[in-house]
C-alpha cells in the first residue's frame, strides 16, 4: 500500500512569551555599558557620595562619627541647648551623655531592662522612660555631690557627682513608647498595652489624656497650635488630640502600625507605616534573648555589623519587650497629611522599615531606617536621595545638632553620629563590577555631569578586584576620554567628587568596549520521529539593545510541539558568548554517505520540522551548522557545527503477501506472510466478520526480522456454519477475514480474505 502525504487539520495553544522574559536582542560590534539609574548605580560603593532616585550621584551630606556605646540598642536620642547629645538604650540599658567635644559618659543606669524614649525640658532636664514595667525618671545635673540619697533616687549613677535620677511619673503600665514636651511644659507619655496618653505638669500632676481603642499608641509629636499627634500600633491609626483631650483619627494609614512622625513649618504631618495588617488582634512581637553586653572596649575594637535576629521569639520569653516595628512585612510608607486633612502616599520601599523621621537643613524630609541601615532624603512623590549607609543595621533616632545638622543614632550596633549641615568635602563611589562575558578591548567612556568630578577605570580577568587587577587609571574627561585599561573580561569605575563653587554631580558614565569574537557553541542537537515544532510569534517593537549590556539573562522558550507521525522535529541548544545574532543551516546523511545534503538554511528559530516523506527509509544523521554572520562583517563570520545522534525514518507499510483462509473442521485456518524492507515487523492483528480486533502471534512467537510468518486457526462465529440445520441452510456460509500488520515505526498495511461456503 503506497504511502501518501495526508493533511491533518491541527489544533495547538497559541504560545505566549512571558511577561517575566525581557525580549531577546542583539548588537553588533562595539558596545556600550551604562550607569545611571539608581537600580544600577546602588550596587556600587559610595563612600560620602549620595544616590538620587532619578538616577546620578551628588555629594552626602558630612558625617562624623561621635561614639560607640557598648549597648546594643540605641531606642531615642535628646539634646539640650548646649549641644550636650543624650542616648537611650537597651542590652545594656543605660542614658549615655556625649558632651559637642566626644567625651561619653553614664549617666544612669536603671534596674528596667531598657531606656525606651528622652525628653529635654526647656530647664535642660532630661526625662527618660523606661521598660518594660517601666517609669518616667528625672535626671538632673547637679552642681555639687549630694550629702545623701533620698528614698526617690533610683538607679545606679556612675556620675553621681554630676547626675541625680528620680521617679518623675508610674503610669502603672507595661510599656512606654514615647516623650513629648508642649509649649506649656507639659509632658506627653505615650504608651501599652491600653492604649493610654499621660499628661504630667510640670508640677508632677498627671492623668489620662487621651485613652485609644489601639493597643499601643508609639509615636507622638505637637503641631504648631498645640494640638498633640499620636500615632497607633494595631490600626494605623493617625490622631490629631486637641488640648482638651478630644481626639480625632486624622488618617487610618494602610499599615498596620506608625512608627514615626514628623511636621515641617507649612503644618503637613508625616507620618511613616509599617507592618501588614491582619483581621483580629495583633499581639506584640518579641525580639529574641539579648546577646551578651561587650565591653566598651571590644565594642570600639569591632569593625564588622552585628545583626541580630528580629523576628519572632517564643511567647514564654521572659521579659520580652516589644520591639517596635518587629516582626514588619512588606516594608514602609510615608504619608503626608495636608493641613486641610487630605492624606496621599508620598514614598514606600519593600525592603525598608523606617523607625525615625526628621527635617534637614534644607527642610528635606529625612526617614531613617533598617534593617539595611540607610538613611534617605524625600526629595519628591516617590523621589528621594539615599544619603548613606551607616555601619549599623538601624537608624533609630534623629536630634537636632547645633549648625544645622542632625544627631543620628543607631542599633546593632549602638552608635551616635553628626550628620552635617553641609556636604562633604570630597567623596568618591566605586561601580559595581562589569562582566562583558568575554575577553574585550576598553575604548572611551562617555561621561555625564557637572562641577569638579575625577573618573577613573581598571579591569581585570577574575570578578574579585582585589585579585590582581590593573591599578586605577585617571580618564582624562577634558582631553581624550579613553580607558586605560587593559584589554580583560571585567571593567569597573570609580568617580571622585570634590565640592566647589558648582555643585559636583555625577548623572551618568557610558563605557564603550569592543568583545573578542568567538564561535558559537553548541550544547545538543535532538531529533524527534513524529514531531512538529510550531513557529514562535515574533515580538514586535524589540529596541536594538544588548542582552549582555543590558544585564539581561536570555532565555529561549521552549517551541509549542504536536504529534505529527508524518513529520520530522528537529531542535538544538547553542549559546554565542558575544550574544550576536545567529543564522543555522540544517542538513543530512544517509547511512553510507559521504555527502552532506542541505535540508534548509537561513534559520533564526532554533528548530525545524519537515516531512518524514522526503526522505527515503533508512538511518540518517542530522547536522545544524551555527554562524554569527549577521553580527559581523563579511569575513569575520565564525561558525560551529554539531551532529545528532543516528535515527531511522520509516515511512512506508509493510507487505502482506499470500493471505489464505478456509474452513476447515469449522474452524477458520489463516496463513499470510508479512514483509518490510526496513524495519521488523512489530504485531500482527485479526478480525473475523467484523468482530474486535485479536492479537495473533508470528511462527515461532519471536517477532524480530522483516519477514514474518502467521499460522493460526480461529472458530467459525457461532450460528453461521454450514450443514447443520435447516436454519443455518438459509444462512449465507459467507465469512470475512481482515488481517493488518504493523512494523517498528507503527506502518501499518491490511489484506483480507473472503470465505464463501459449499
Amino acid at each position: 500500500m503506497k504511502l501518501a502525504i495526508r493533511l491533518r487539520e491541527r489544533s495547538f495553544l497559541t504560545y505566549v512569551f512571558m511577561l517575566a522574559v525581557a525580549p531577546v536582542a542583539f548588537s553588533e560590534g562595539t558596545r556600550t555599558w551604562e550607569q545611571s539609574k539608581f537600580e544600577d548605580l546602588s550596587k556600587g560603593t559610595a563612600a560620602g557620595v549620595a544616590i538620587r532616585s532619578v538616577g546620578g550621584l551628588e555629594l552626602a551630606p558630612a558625617v562624623k562619627p561621635l561614639s560607640t556605646t557598648p549597648s546594643t540598642y540605641i531606642w531615642s536620642i535628646a539634646a539640650d541647648q548646649s549641644g550636650n547629645l543624650y542616648a537611650a538604650t537597651g542590652a545594656p540599658a543605660r542614658v549615655y551623655r556625649v558632651t559637642p567635644d566626644g567625651q561619653s559618659t553614664t549617666i544612669f543606669e536603671p534596674q528596667e531592662l531598657q531606656v525606651q524614649a528622652l525628653a529635654v525640658d526647656k530647664t535642660g532636664i532630661l526625662y527618660a522612660a523606661t521598660n518594660p514595667d517601666g517609669k518616667v525618671y528625672r535626671i538632673e545635673h547637679l552642681a555639687i555631690a549630694p550629702a545623701n540619697k533620698g528614698s526617690t533616687e533610683v538607679g545606679k549613677n556612675k556620675s553621681a557627682s554630676e547626675f541625680s535620677a528620680s521617679v518623675f511619673f508610674d503610669p502603672g503600665t507595661k510599656y512606654i513608647w514615647d516623650l513629648v514636651f508642649d509649649n506649656s511644659g507639659n509632658l506627653y507619655v505615650a504608651t501599652g498595652d491600653h492604649g493610654e496618653i499621660f499628661r504630667v505638669t510640670p508640677r508632677g500632676e498627671h492623668s489620662v489624656f487621651f485613652k485609644s481603642d489601639e493597643a499601643h499608641i508609639r509615636a507622638l509629636t505637637v503641631d504648631a497650635k498645640g494640638n498633640l499627634i499620636a500615632g497607633s500600633d494595631g490600626s494605623g491609626l493617625v490622631y490629631q488630640i486637641k488640648p482638651d483631650g478630644q481626639g480625632f483619627v486624622l488618617y487610618s494609614a494602610p499599615k498596620k502600625e506608625i512608627t514615626a512622625l514628623a511636621i515641617d513649618q507649612a503644618g503637613n504631618i508625616y507620618a511613616a507605616g509599617g507592618g501588614e495588617k491582619r483581621g483580629g488582634s495583633t499581639p506584640p512581637i518579641f525580639p529574641p534573648a539579648v546577646p551578651a553586653t561587650p565591653t566598651p572596649a571590644s565594642a570600639a575594637a569591632q569593625s564588622g555589623v552585628m545583626v541580630l535576629n528580629l523576628g519572632p521569639a517564643a511567647s514564654g520569653l521572659a521579659g520580652g519587650i516589644p520591639f517596635p516595628g518587629a516582626g514588619a512585612t512588606g516594608g514602609s510608607e510615608i504619608y503626608r497629611i495636608a493641613p486641610d486633612g487630605s492624606p496621599s502616599r508620598i514614598w514606600s520601599s519593600a525592603q525598608d522599615l523606617v523607625y525615625a523621621l526628621a527635617f534637614d537643613r534644607a527642610g528635606r524630609l529625612l526617614a531613617g531606617t533598617g534593617n539595611r541601615g540607610h538613611i534617605f532624603a524625600i526629595t519628591g512623590e516617590d523621589q528621594f536621595v539615599d544619603l548613606l549607609k551607616a555601619s549599623a543595621s538601624q537608624i533609630t533616632a534623629f536630634a537636632e545638632a547645633p549648625g544645622g545638622g542632625l544627631y543620628v543614632s543607631t542599633s546593632n550596633l549602638g552608635k551616635l553620629f553628626l550628620l552635617g549641615g553641609s556636604p562633604e568635602a570630597e567623596g568618591s563611589y566605586e561601580s559595581d563590577v562589569f562582566d562583558a562575558k568575554v575577553f574585550s578591548r576598553w575604548g572611551h567612556a562617555e561621561f555625564r555631569g557637572a562641577g569638579n568630578v575625577e573618573l577613573l577605570a581598571r579591569s581585570g580577568n577574575v570578578d574579585n578586584p582585589d585579585r590582581n587587577w590593573s591599578p586605577w587609571k585617571p580618564v582624562a574627561l577634558e582631553k581624550d576620554p579613553v580607558l586605560n585599561v587593559p584589554p580583560a573580561r571585567f571593567v569597573q569605575w570609580k568617580a571622585r567628587l570634590h565640592a566647589g563653587s558648582v555643585a559636583p554631580s555625577v548623572d551618568g558614565v557610558l563605557l564603550n568596549y569592543l568583545p573578542k569574537n568567538v564561535a558559537p557553541d553548541f550544547d545538543d542537537v535532538s531529533v524527534q520521529v513524529g514531531v512538529r515544532y510550531q513557529p514562535l510569534p515574533k515580538p514586535v517593537g524589540v529596541p536594538d539593545t544588548s542582552a549582555t549590556a543590558t544585564g539581561v539573562v536570555r532565555f529561549d522558550a521552549p517551541p509549542p510541539s504536536t504529534r505529527d507521525r508524518d513529520s520530522i522535529g528537529v531542535k538544538w541548544t547553542v549559546r554565542d558568548d558575544n550574544d550576536d545574532q545567529m543564522v543555522y543551516s540544517v542538513y543530512y546523511r544517509g547511512d553510507g554517505d559521504t555527502r552532506w545534503l542541505l535540508l534548509k538554511e537561513g534559520l533564526t528559530d532554533k528548530f525545524y520540522s519537515f516531512d518524514a516523506s522526503l526522505l527515503p527509509d533508512g538511518g540518517y544523521t542530522i547536522e545544524v551548522q551555527a554562524s554569527d554572520a549577521p553580527s559581523h562583517s563579511p569575513g569575520q563570520a565564525l561558525r560551529s557545527v554539531r551532529d545528532s545522534a543516528r535515527f531511522e525514518v520509516d515511512t512506508t507499510p509493510p507487505r502482506i503477501d499470500d493471505l489464505k483462509a478456509a474452513i476447515e473442521a469449522e474452524q477458520i485456518h489463516v496463513i499470510f506472510r508479512a514483509v518490510d524492507g526496513f524495519s521488523n515487523i512489530k504485531r500482527a492483528e485479526y478480525s473475523v466478520d467484523a468482530g474486535d480486533w485479536q492479537y495473533v502471534e508470528p511462527v515461532g512467537q519471536l517477532a524480530d526480522s522483516k519477514t514474518a510468518s502467521y499460522d493460526f486457526q480461529v472458530a467459525v462465529p457461532s450460528g453461521a456454519s454450514p450443514g447443520h440445520g435447516l436454519e443455518s441452510k438459509k444462512m449465507s456460509a459467507e465469512h470475512v477475514v481482515v488481517v493488518r500488520v504493523y512494523d517498528r515505526f507503527d506502518n501499518m498495511d491490511s489484506a483480507k480474505a473472503v470465505i464463501r461456503g459449499k
